[in-house]
């Protein structure tokens, strides 16, 4: 891990704003030249995964750019091909998707805890290769990122959500495990680099203690990789309004409305 201090705040905030200003240039490239683009999310748990997710789809249109987080797989979908309810979560021409986790649970969580078998798990890396490849001789633009984070800054980030109760919703059982099981999760996740770093989709690491950086870096990495370019939208005219024809809006008496909650802060406010 980088021994570098915090990144600026006010740098971090400057240069994420002009990065994502890019991403919705690449977002209107996307749509208009139908490209297909699936991002990968990968890494340990608390590494700062959904955090840069959520920069980078903060100012996108959520019909082209989303985000695949699936849950635990159903009982029917336990008894289909491995990869078959990742296939149904890919991109049409002109879409972006964003893996919250991936395919790669099995190379990692699945693994580790023992809920897929020695055959499954020597299939998926058998198979994720030659997966992949027929995702990117279809068209498909594929990046992949891990998420790099030490076990102090891990061990730092649970227990911050422990005392934050905005955010205890986040450590689950499984995440504590992995305190516990670090250095299998390590072990599982250097085989999985010797069989999925392919040249033809590479895993690109991010190291992760420092989360403004690793949102910089991601983001700032993707753009550089994909020759997108600035598509000039017509520009967009406001019509004049037209003049009233006598339209008269019903009482408020016979409406619903929302209680001015605003108000009575501000009473309670000036009561102070």
């Amino acid at each position: 891990m980088t021994d570098l201090p915090r990144l600026n705040k006010h740098l971090y905030e400057t240069e994420l704003l002009r990065l994502q200003n890019e991403l919705v240039k690449l977002q209107e490239w996307v749509r208009l030249e139908g490209i297909r683009l699936v991002v990968v999310f990968e890494g340990r748990d608390a590494a700062g995964k959904g955090g840069a997710i959520k920069r980078v789809t903060e100012f996108l249109n959520p019909r082209i750019a989303r985000i695949a987080a699936l849950p635990a797989p159903t009982e029917r979908q336990r008894g289909q091909w491995y990869f078959q309810r990742y296939v149904e979560q890919l991109p049409a021409a002109g879409e972006i998707v964003l893996f919250d986790r991936s395919w790669y649970n099995r190379a990692g969580v699945e693994k580790v805890m023992g809920f897929c078998t020695d055959e499954e798990y020597w299939q998926f890396l058998h198979q994720c290769p030659t997966f992949e490849r027929m995702l990117i001789e279809a068209g498909i633009v594929l990046r992949k990122y891990w998420f790099s984070v030490s076990d102090t800054e891990q061990e730092r980030r649970f227990r911050a959500r422990l005392k934050d109760p905005m955010r205890r919703w986040k450590l689950s059982p499984m995440d504590t495990e992995s305190i516990s099981r670090w250095e299998d999760y390590s072990r599982a996740k250097d085989e999985m680099f010797v069989y999925t770093d392919i040249p033809e989709a590479p895993w690109n690491v991010v190291e992760s203690d420092d989360k403004r950086r690793a949102r910089i870096n991601m983001i700032a990495h993707l753009l550089s990789t994909i020759p997108y370019q600035d598509v000039t939208k017509p520009p967009v005219a406001l019509p004049p309004r037209p003049a009233p024809k006598g339209y008269q809006r019903p009482p408020r008496d016979l409406q619903k409305y929302v209680p001015d909650y605003a108000h009575e802060l501000e009473r309670g406010k000036k009561r102070k």
